[in-house]
């Protein structure tokens, strides 16, 4: 007799759980450990740098080893009298926003890993060791690091499909579907997360070419286009070079500094959004101009 689609879809997730918590061992007790423990040694790298590498990987280990994987084994092996592990999940996915961490940070743990391997070639030699050994299957640390980021999407297909292939009156059918939306909700809180802080990043980098000034840097706002533009000058039939930051509530007029210290751009002038028009003007002399004008003055610009 065949077995039912949804338990082989349920034995997939013991399969890859099993697999998975595999991969978090080597990450926490074979990489994280042999690499702190040489760094206590004062010899590789700073423990901070390790620390931030791996950021809590260590608990995430933790849960699914300790919690997770034998919840679901326990499940699989009662299946023939309990088919269902939709409650089981709904337990899983309130610990699955400690991803967010984990995900955020990920980009600067792979920065980290690339300049120390560069500064310290005891730390390159530490990883390119424990990279050698079978457990490694060929694959680099960068890569082994990866699996985290990609599981809870891998937990939202396997479960889709699960709610799909379960007969209209199984008895996991309610807490299955829960289970679905708390998981869906898990990978959208985490995606979000990664954007807000990919956002923020850009607007700080962005405030600091334009020299901190106090009264611009502000959390909320959000930066929509920048880029060169020449200012017209009608007394003198003449084109300087500029440069704007349009946000969502202000445009920023800027001269490019000469001396680049700490700030590339120097703001000449700050116009409010709210009120504010744009009009081109057909001028055969100087194609591509146009007029911005504001509460506080009018200008008169020229795209490339």
């Amino acid at each position: 007799q065949q077995e039912p689609e949804e338990k082989k879809i349920a034995l997939e997730l013991l399969e890859t759980e099993q697999a998975y918590v595999n991969r978090l061992h080597l990450l926490d007790q074979i990489f994280y450990t042999e690499l702190m423990k040489e760094a206590k040694t004062g010899k590789t790298v700073p423990e901070e740098v390790v620390k931030m590498i791996f950021s809590n990987i260590s608990s995430i280990y933790q849960f699914h080893a300790e919690f997770f994987l034998p919840e679901l084994r326990k499940r699989m092996e009662d299946w023939n009298c309990n088919p269902r592990i939709g409650d089981v999940i709904q337990k899983l996915a309130p610990f699955l926003k400690m991803y967010g961490e984990y995900v955020k940070n990920f980009d600067k743990a792979v920065e980290l890993i690339t300049a120390w391997s560069e500064k310290s070639p005891p730390f390159q030699e530490l990883i390119a060791d424990i990279q050698k050994r079978k457990v490694c299957s060929n694959l680099t640390l960068q890569h082994h690091m990866l699996e985290p980021v990609q599981r809870i999407p891998r937990y939202e297909l396997l479960l889709k499909d699960y709610v799909r292939k379960l007969p209209p009156q199984s008895p996991d059918r309610g807490d299955a579907e829960k289970a679905l939306e708390m998981i869906f909700m898990v990978a959208k809180h985490s995606n979000a997360a990664i954007a807000e802080m990919e956002r923020l990043q850009n607007l700080w980098v962005v405030y600091q070419r334009l020299g901190l000034e106090d009264d611009i840097v502000d959390p909320s706002n959000e930066l929509i286009k920048e880029g060169p533009i020449q200012k017209l000058s009608t007394r003198n039939n003449s084109t300087s070079e500029k440069y704007l930051f349009l946000f969502n509530n202000m445009l920023l007029y800027c001269v490019p500094k000469v001396i680049q210290v700490g700030a590339e751009f120097q703001v000449h002038l700050r116009m409010d959004v709210d009120g504010m028009k744009v009009r081109e003007l057909n001028d055969t002399q100087f194609p591509h101009t146009f007029l911005v004008s504001g509460k506080q003055r009018t200008l008169e610009l020229q795209a490339r």
